[in-house]
This record gives C-alpha cells, sequence and structure tokens, in this order.
C-alpha cells in the first residue's frame, strides 16, 4: 500500500438517512449517507483522501510545488491548494474557464487559498490534462520541482484514497449491497471498485466530465487494485449515464429536485454539478427497480456545497447558473 499523509478527519461519519428512505419507498434502514464531505480539508469533500497519498507521494520525490487542475468549480483544485498551504508547497491551479467578472462558489475559495491560478478557457477533458502538463513544464523550466496531478486526482495513487475508504465502509456497516457516487474523472469509483473487489458493489452516477467514463473506471480500478495488492475487481463498472443533462456543470430538473429532496428530508446539503445529479441518479435507479426497496444502499456525499452559492439563480428558481 502506498504512503500516506494525514490531511482529513477519518473515519467519516456514516449516517442512517430514514426520513429520505421513506420518500424513496425504502425500508428505513436501507439507505445511508457516508459523510466524505466532513473531511474537513479546505472546506472538506472526497479529494481529501486522494491528496494524502498524492502528497505523499510529492513529498517523497522532493517536490516544491503541486500542479493540477479542473472545472471552474472544481472541488479537486480548491482542497489541492489547501492541502499545499497545509505542507508548505507552492501550488499551481489550471481552470477550464474564462476568468469570471464575478467570482462565485469554489473559485472566492481558491481566491482565499490563493494558489497561482492559470484561466486557460474553455479546453475538452484531454486539452485540459495537457494543460497541466503545460503548467508543470513552465514550473521545471523555472528550476521548480512540480508534482503533476491529473484532473481529480485520479491516478494509480490518488485512487488508494477510496480503495482505503472502502474498508472504511465495510467496518462502519455490514452487508453493503450497492455504494452510489458521482463519477466525474473516475478515480473514486475505481478506488472503491477495487476495495471492494467487485464492479457491483459500485453504482457511479456519470456527470458529463469525461467522454470515456466506464472505460477509464475500468482500466482504473485494475491498476488501483494492483497497485494495493489486491485481486482485479470482478464484473464490469456500473455508471448510470441518465443524469448528465446537457452537460458537465449544467443544472438539470432532475438535480433540483434531488437537492430539495436531501434538503428537505435530512438537511443535507447538495450541490448541481456532482451530488445533486449523484442523488438524482439514485432515484431513477430506486423508480427503475435497480434499486430494491430493501437494497442496503450507501450514497456517497463527496462534498462540493461551495458551488452551490455559484448557482444562486438555479437556487432561486431562475434557472441558468453561472459555475461551468
Amino acid at each position: 500500500m502506498a504512503s500516506r499523509i494525514a490531511l482529513a478527519h477519518l473515519p467519516t461519519p456514516l449516517e442512517p438517512a430514514p426520513r429520505l428512505a421513506a420518500a424513496l419507498d425504502m425500508d428505513a434502514d436501507a439507505l445511508w449517507i457516508k459523510r466524505d464531505d466532513c473531511t474537513g480539508l479546505a472546506g472538506g469533500g472526497n479529494k481529501a483522501r486522494k491528496l494524502e497519498y498524492l502528497c505523499a507521494d510529492a513529498l517523497a520525490q522532493g517536490c516544491d510545488a503541486l500542479v493540477t487542475g479542473g472545472g471552474r468549480q472544481s472541488n479537486h483544485v480548491r482542497m489541492t491548494a489547501g492541502a499545499a498551504n497545509k505542507l508548505g508547497l507552492a501550488c499551481t491551479i489550471v481552470l477550464s474557464s474564462d476568468r469570471p467578472s464575478l467570482p462565485a462558489g469554489n473559485v472566492v475559495l481558491d481566491l482565499v487559498l490563493a494558489p497561482d491560478i492559470v484561466w486557460a478557457g474553455r479546453l475538452g477533458y484531454a486539452a485540459l490534462e495537457e494543460a497541466i502538463e503545460a503548467a508543470a513544464a513552465r514550473l521545471r523550466d523555472e528550476g521548480r520541482r512540480p508534482y503533476a496531478m491529473p484532473i481529480g486526482g485520479a491516478s494509480v495513487v490518488g485512487a488508494q484514497g477510496y480503495v482505503a475508504a472502502a474498508a472504511e465502509l465495510r467496518a462502519q456497516l455490514a452487508d453493503i449491497d450497492v455504494v452510489v457516487v458521482a463519477v466525474g474523472s473516475g478515480g473514486t469509483q475505481a478506488g472503491l471498485a477495487a476495495g471492494f473487489g467487485d464492479h457491483g458493489k459500485i453504482l457511479g452516477v456519470d456527470v458529463g466530465a469525461r467522454p470515456d467514463t466506464v472505460e477509464a473506471v475500468a482500466h482504473a480500478a485494475v491498476a488501483a487494485a494492483r497497485y494495493a495488492g489486491l485481486p482485479d475487481p470482478v464484473g464490469e463498472p456500473q455508471v448510470f449515464a441518465g443524469a448528465v443533462g446537457p452537460g458537465y456543470a449544467v443544472p438539470t430538473e432532475e438535480a433540483r429536485a434531488a437537492v430539495d429532496l436531501a434538503a428537505r428530508t435530512e438537511a443535507l446539503r447538495l450541490d448541481p454539478v456532482y451530488t445533486g445529479k449523484a442523488m438524482a441518479g439514485l432515484l431513477a435507479a430506486r423508480r427503475q427497480g435497480r434499486i430494491e426497496r430493501d437494497t442496503r444502499t450507501v450514497f456517497l456525499h463527496t462534498g462540493g456545497v461551495p458551488a452551490l452559492f455559484a448557482y444562486a439563480d438555479w437556487v432561486a428558481g431562475a434557472g441558468g447558473g453561472i459555475g461551468a
């Protein structure tokens, strides 16, 4: 197993959700929420688990700067900047966006954490990965020792955070049938599949961040398992594609309904980019019978609530949003 450096508040709580279960016509003890929004680092979220391993790897290599990228409302870049500050490292983040006239949501926290921000304009997934590598190359040319992380920290090292999280979950709750989680870059789902040893235990809800989600998760899960010394996970990645809507970071009515329902039954704060769409996917899976009344289900709350504040018009019912 890879080395790690403690950055997150672990283990995160696992909470029953009986009121939400009732709203979904599920048994009262069938639905649970894994609160990875409570990891603490720079506002919390699932990326803290990955950064524990990524930052340990960076320090082991003698690096002095972290480099990564994402969309304008990326939770990963916000938390990478926070990790860099805690460890005394420099940080460069590449955002696939034009500079906004008014910062909102995660961008406000990015500015407070003060990494070097590269506003790269609208880029596709592959082009953004190339921009991250270009930023790291520029730092090397300046005599720095950068550690480049892919979008979402979705490397074999980063995935070890969720290999370990699978063991944490099993210790908290017996007989888990399925874990439902937002899948963007794919590293979280891959790590969980590797840790559980079974793709069938994980239902990823695609949020539209990349074009090759199923293939990426399949490849990354095998790599994560082998890196951890575990058998390859059995089965094929389970990915629900029906919650994306018009595209990544574009709000949907289904996500709005899911955000409202989670807040009004369990006081859960979800966001329109990741967890709102993931909850919409859970609701759809329940309607379609993919999740039964007694299916012991864990919804992995990956955080991301700062993004909600970038969609004030959407929350107020006016539609749209400025967070993409």
